[in-house]
């Protein structure tokens, strides 16, 4: 075939026409040594801390140390297939994870990647996994009230949406069991749930997943698991990945609540990894910068102003004690980051009060400004005389003939722990929940024995759904959130009645 020239003209000319004069830099460097899942890496001289460095067989790792001619780098996956002289080149990107609606009902690993059956996630957008914290400025105080359905911490240590509320006590506690109560009560309540899962078992996730499942929970809430059997980098910045992924619902004016399960593994896991890349050691062999690895994580919870959507993003972090002791390197860092903790005691646990919650140790530096006015009116007096029951309880014991005034808050106090019981995956609704405290306050639930009180209140909550007195006082509380002093002589009565019902059915019994 011969060619023309003035057709091999006209292809010169659009060849010039459309030719882009980009040239594409890529900047790489060379493995020097890998092992222990971590690389260290030659001539990358314009790397930056935190940076996405991919290696030759397609994995990533993240820089870390930057010294004068290698970086540390920390890998994303086992490192087998790197090896000593294999090229990495730089993205130009930090570490960055999926966010949106699409993530909601799935359980994804610390990367974003899904880890259930359900399929490839098609995300718009992404966000890194580190960033600033709102300022002073941004932020609200907390006033809205997140309801968590356990009785013993709405009424004594209640949270408010935008708060930062530690979970602490040994293993085996009940703490996970609290967190995963809360998620279960925001069914209905328009908050997105991130639930965190850090150096778990893998069979212990699965199990958890499965409760949300069953109960309906998994349709607002997304699970992000790094678990035991996974590198230490991964484990580090899950938490992180967590919080990117909700700080995108909280920035667009919703209510999120996430729960960091827990940070005692993650600063085990950054240990490690700072022990590999020769960070030196501080105390316990914590780095240096233990506490800044908490504090730049939680400082990111918190109530937008109206200005900036009025969005709210609720940690609630676990923390796991040894014998009790909260005075501990890692927990006394945490508590002092966190707006108040909630002390699950092991002595409490084995003896049958669940939830453990100890009264005495327990905090919540919000206080009553979480609380709807009903549950503020109750619940004021009850966190003191439940400390007070507490400490005579230890006293009682020693003493047989007690005065008819000592013998009553004993009784009452008795009464108190029945009611602060509560069974698993039984979250109660607040109005209900004001109804049996005003009845063991107000000393209506006097006439009934300690050991009746649990079927007492179990056939309390079916009464007040099905009786029109109940209903209707219950409304007015659910709706208006206040005890007024006629919506107050309404529940009086209505409970009132219900007791002689009660009893009526106790002594034919």
């Amino acid at each position: 075939m011969q060619l023309k020239p003035e057709e091999i003209s006209k292809v010169i000319r659009s060849q010039i026409k459309y030719y882009e004069n980009a040239i594409r830099q890529d900047e790489t460097g060379t493995v020097l040594m890998v092992g222990d899942g971590i690389a260290r890496v030659s001539g990358l001289a314009n790397c930056m801390a935190g940076e996405l460095l991919e290696f030759e067989d397609g994995s990533f790792g993240m820089a870390q140390n930057l010294e004068e001619n290698s970086v540390s780098v920390v890998l994303f996956g086992s490192g087998e297939t790197i090896s000593e002289e294999q090229m990495v080149k730089r993205t130009g990107k930090v570490v960055s994870v999926p966010v949106g609606e699409t993530l909601i009902g799935r359980v994804v690993n610390a990367l974003g990647q899904p880890i259930d059956a359900g399929g490839p996630i098609s995300a718009s957008e992404y966000r890194p996994i580190e960033s600033q914290a709102p300022g002073i400025c941004e932020r609200q105080g907390v006033c809205q009230p997140l309801q968590t359905g356990i009785k013993a911490i709405d009424s004594m240590v209640p949270i408010g949406r935008g708060q930062r509320e530690l979970i602490i006590g040994d293993r085996q506690t009940g703490k996970t069991t609290i967190a995963t109560d809360t998620i279960l009560n925001q069914k209905g309540k328009d908050v997105i749930c991130i639930y965190v899962a850090i150096g778990q078992k893998r069979s212990t996730v699965a199990s958890l997943v499965e409760n949300l499942e069953k109960n309906g929970a998994m349709d607002y809430t997304i699970v992000v698991a790094a678990t035991a059997s996974e590198a230490s980098p991964l484990q580090y910045i899950v938490p992180y990945t967590g919080c990117a992924m909700g700080e995108y619902f909280m920035y667009q004016g919703k209510d999120v609540l996430i729960i960091y399960d827990d940070l005692s593994k993650h600063a085990v896991a950054y240990r490690a990894l700072s022990l590999l890349i020769r960070r030196p050691p501080g105390r316990e062999a914590y780095p240096g910068d233990v506490f800044y690895l908490h504090s730049r994580l939680l400082e990111r919870a918190a109530k937008l102003d109206d200005a900036h959507g009025g969005g709210s993003l609720t940690a609630l972090p676990i923390i796991e004690t040894q014998a009790g002791d909260i005075s501990a390197y890692i927990p006394t860092n945490v508590i002092s980051i966190t707006d108040g903790q909630i002390f699950l005691e092991s002595e409490l646990f084995h003896s049958g009060v669940m939830p453990a919650v100890n009264p005495g140790i327990s905090v919540s530096r919000v206080g009553g400004n979480a609380q709807i006015k009903a549950m503020k009116k109750v619940a004021g007096t009850l966190k003191l005389i439940y400390s007070q029951y507490r400490e005579l309880e230890s006293f009682a014991q020693f003493g047989s003939d007690l005065d008819a005034d000592t013998k009553m808050r004993l009784e009452q106090g008795a009464r108190i722990v029945e009611v602060l019981k509560q069974k698993q995956n039984a979250p109660v609704s607040v109005e209900k929940q004001v109804a049996i405290l005003y009845a063991v306050t107000k000393g209506i639930l006097s006439k009934v024995v300690t050991e009746d009180v649990e079927l007492y209140e179990e056939g309390l909550y079916i009464w007040l759904d099905t009786d029109a007195r109940g209903a209707e006082v219950m409304q007015v509380i659910r709706e208006s959130g206040k005890l007024e002093k006629e919506t107050e002589e309404k529940l009086k009565s209505a409970l009132e009645a219900y007791t002689e019902s009660f009893l009526d059915t106790r002594i034919q019994k």
